[in-house]
């Protein structure tokens, strides 16, 4: 199968892993998508697991990957953490003056009404689309490793956050 074209922005090394940000043309939202991707790098050729965080209102992928901490889990307890954005962005792309609502306003669905509907399809994004991005550009199989994962290894505090 042909690799989706993905542009990398920036690829740093960090916690024995890279963290990358990357972009690409959304078929689904009929948009640029920028979104980021942690990789523990001694695990590159070995199936790990992967953990989605999903931000919230008014964010965009930098804010859980700049302020969360994330990847020093992620390098600790072996996992890939995917940081998407939270909305289709653009200037051909409806906003609304309101911060609650329009681009950046995270709502993680399909709209149905005008003039939301052509570009909100956030949901069809992050179950269909991006997965299927990811598991071609970084070797990760995202439903099996859902499945191999000994999730008794993780702290009893943890939360984790999983779309397949």
């Amino acid at each position: 199968m042909a690799r989706k074209v993905m542009e990398i922005i920036s690829e740093n090394k960090m916690f024995e892993g890279v963290q990358g940000v990357y972009r690409h043309n959304s078929s689904t939202l009929k948009c640029d998508m920028t979104f980021a991707v942690f990789m523990p790098s001694f695990l590159k050729d070995k199936q790990i697991p992967v953990l989605w965080f999903l931000s919230g209102l008014t964010c965009t992928h930098e804010n859980a990957m700049l302020k969360a901490g994330a990847q020093k889990f992620a390098r600790e307890h072996n996992i890939a953490v995917i940081f998407p954005d939270t909305s289709p962005r653009g200037t051909n792309i409806p906003d609304d003056d309101a911060y609650d609502l329009g681009q950046g306003a995270g709502f993680y669905l399909n709209a149905t009404q005008s003039p939301w509907k052509e570009n909100y399809r956030m949901w069809d994004y992050l179950v269909l689309e991006l997965p299927s991005l990811i598991e071609k550009n970084f070797s990760l199989n995202i439903f099996a490793s859902l499945l191999s994962w000994d999730k008794s290894k993780l702290p009893d505090k943890t939360i984790l956050v999983t779309m397949s």
